[in-house]
């Protein structure tokens, strides 16, 4: 059976989004919805492991805000999106409602998983940079790699690799002073 799409120019909205079941979660992409799966084990440990990491640095350097998925981050009335891990800074504060968040954080991490791969490495990165997301890291546990994607002006620059077997820190060009040992996220 093959199905036709009567309009496909109607977009949805964030007004659709939030009419949506609260019992899965989704993300609304250029007016279209996808599916968010539950994540796995592996996804939940390196999320848990990166975020307090991040937090315990923004916390001390009293820079900003540390949240975690599911939490809506809206765009656009037409792009909203659940990123795993996100950072906001004090002088951002403002789009961080009791709600949801207003707009772009500084930064964006991603766990990639094998359903969200390919999405959150095409589509979800040129949203975040048309956005303003300053910087986004694209985390592979199977790999055990973390990509760090410098998005500032919306410039497509070659990503900085971190490798757990090479012993290199992580060093994130937005947060200065944050230097993060791999053996500690996987």
């Amino acid at each position: 059976m093959i199905m036709t799409v009567v309009n496909p120019h109607i977009k949805f909205t964030y007004e659709d989004y939030c009419l949506m079941p609260e019992d899965r979660r989704y993300e609304l992409i250029g007016g279209e919805f996808f599916m968010v799966p539950s994540p796995s084990v592996i996804h939940q440990r390196v999320a848990a492991n990166l975020e307090a990491i991040l937090r315990q640095f923004v916390i001390e350097k009293n820079c900003g805000e540390v949240l975690d998925a599911p939490l809506d981050v809206v765009l656009s009335s037409q792009d909203v999106v659940q990123p795993d891990i996100m950072y906001i800074s004090r002088e951002r504060s403002h789009i961080v409602t009791d709600i949801n968040i207003q707009g772009a954080p500084d930064l964006v991490v991603e766990i990639l998983s094998p359903s969200t791969a390919e999405r959150d490495r095409t589509i979800k990165k040129k949203l975040y940079a048309r956005h303003g997301v300053r910087e986004l890291w694209l985390v592979n546990p199977g790999a055990q790699v973390v990509e760090v994607y410098s998005l500032e002006k919306g410039e497509e620059k070659t990503p900085l690799l971190y490798a757990r077997s090479e012993r290199r820190r992580l060093v994130s060009p937005l947060l200065t002073g944050l230097s993060v040992n791999l053996d500690e996220v996987f």
